[in-house]
């Protein structure tokens, strides 16, 4: 397998140019929102809104005036997907359409894809949606045909400021601890890193942000949907158990007339010399 290889964002250099955005829609031919003309959205300069099943890059705007209006901050930051160690996507896939790659990266296969929705509420980060062209769930695949041929990502090439950093994981997190330590020397007290290695086995898309995880829509404690337990059972432990219930109901709602039926005919469904004519052909 391949070094781990992921995002470093350090939002204290970011400018908003959007770039980023622009590079993703462009290498990875995603649709113009609302054909490339939306409405304002009123926010800031935030007119994308969210990430979405066409949006894999989203600049947002932070205006903190938490302390007054004059000592007043504009803080922005590129968010992506996270490419989570512990995926709460890939664990509630029923169709094998999401996978880690030889980068530890995560990516989902449109061609395999049901269009289930299942990762949609399992990713703790609001990360993917349904891509209304395909109608499959679609995310940033961290430029995975990109990598395959030692190319940097997209919105990371586009970058102006190396606000967005990419390369092996161990080598940004040095990096993001020393910027880090910088900040703090320099009076940036609420500097910190968001993403290590405790939040979900770690993020492979982590961040360098100024304030409180929520000022950037990012929750304190994600959590994976195995994480809701019942009963003492994970989530997929609890989903199989339901499915198999449900298989046994349709199963046994098929078998009952079967079996009345040909014990009226004086035959059972048990005799070997039986072939049944619902039954698959003997070899």
């Amino acid at each position: 397998m391949a070094e781990p290889m992921g995002f470093f964002t350090d939002v204290t250099v970011c400018i908003g140019c959007k770039a980023c955005e622009v590079a993703c829609k462009q290498w990875n031919q995603l649709p113009a929102n609302e054909g490339g003309a939306p409405l304002l959205s009123g926010n800031s300069y935030d007119n994308t809104g969210t990430l979405d099943g066409t949006t894999w890059r989203h600049v947002r705007f932070v205006e903190d005036f938490s302390e007054d209006r004059e000592h007043g901050r504009w803080l922005m930051m590129s968010d992506v997907c996270k490419h989570c160690v512990q995926a709460g996507c890939l664990e509630v896939c029923p169709t094998g359409a999401i996978i880690r790659t030889e980068f530890d990266t995560v990516v989902i296969q449109s061609e395999v894809c049901n269009g289930c929705r299942a990762c949609i509420p399992a990713c703790p980060f609001d990360v993917i949606d349904i891509n209304p062209v395909n109608n499959t769930a679609m995310k940033c695949t961290l430029c995975y045909d990109r990598m395959q041929a030692g190319m940097i990502p997209a919105c990371a090439q586009a970058c102006p400021t190396d606000s967005i950093m990419f390369g092996p994981i161990e080598q940004l997190r040095e990096q993001a601890d020393a910027r880090l330590e910088t900040l703090h020397q320099q009076g940036v007290d609420d500097a910190s890193i968001y993403g290590r290695e405790e939040m979900l086995g770690g993020l492979n898309a982590f961040f360098l942000i100024v304030g409180p995880p929520e000022w950037y829509g990012l929750p304190e404690e994600p959590r994976l949907p195995s994480s809701n337990s019942l009963g003492g059972e994970g989530f997929m432990g609890t989903i199989s158990a339901i499915v198999m219930v449900v298989l046994g109901a349709i199963t046994f709602r098929k078998l009952g007339p079967m079996r009345r039926r040909d014990e009226a005919n004086g035959t059972r469904l048990d005799d070997p010399e039986f072939a049944h004519e619902d039954s698959p052909p003997q070899a």
